[in-house]
């Protein structure tokens, strides 16, 4: 089975490396007391605290491992060597959509990243889709859940 492949800048990666730190050590030791405390309050086969600590434990667990999972499979997406004359994953953006005149700024980062609105868009959304390899310049048709739409690129960073 091919792996997935995780596309981060490097600002990216050192946020993940960040929250995969605070939740080996300052979280998982929250959920420890966590259990400790409901244990200690005596029977756990009705004991709603321990099952609420178990499963919260659980899910900690399982981001701890799916962060680690991403940072050992991430590709790290160097600005320096990011193409400025062709749309690629680190590029910024601007877009006017067909019939307004309204310009539109995007980074264009990996799925991890993605914050719709901090306008960092996923490379795997319709639109990075649609516009990854084009130049300035160039028109894009855009395929939607919400329907087709076409976008021109103005610049790209």
């Amino acid at each position: 089975m091919k792996q997935k492949e995780f596309f981060l800048t490097s600002e990216g990666y050192l946020e993940l490396e960040t929250e995969l730190n605070y939740l080996k050590t300052d979280k998982r030791n929250e959920v420890l007391n966590s259990l400790k405390e409901a244990r200690a309050l005596g029977d756990l086969s009705e004991n709603a605290e321990y099952d609420s600590a178990r499963e919260e434990q659980g899910k900690l667990e399982a981001r701890i491992k799916e962060v680690e999972y991403i940072l050992e499979h991430a590709t790290i997406i160097d600005d320096a060597q990011t193409e400025k004359d062709k749309v690629t994953i680190g590029s910024t953006v601007s877009l006017q959509y067909d019939g307004d005149d309204e310009v539109e700024e995007y980074r264009i980062v990996g799925s991890q990243e993605a914050d719709p609105f901090n306008n960092k868009i996923s490379n795997e959304s319709p639109i990075a889709m649609a516009i990854l390899g084009k130049k300035v310049g160039d028109m894009a048709e855009v395929d939607s859940p919400n329907g087709t739409y076409k976008v021109k690129i103005v610049k790209v960073a």
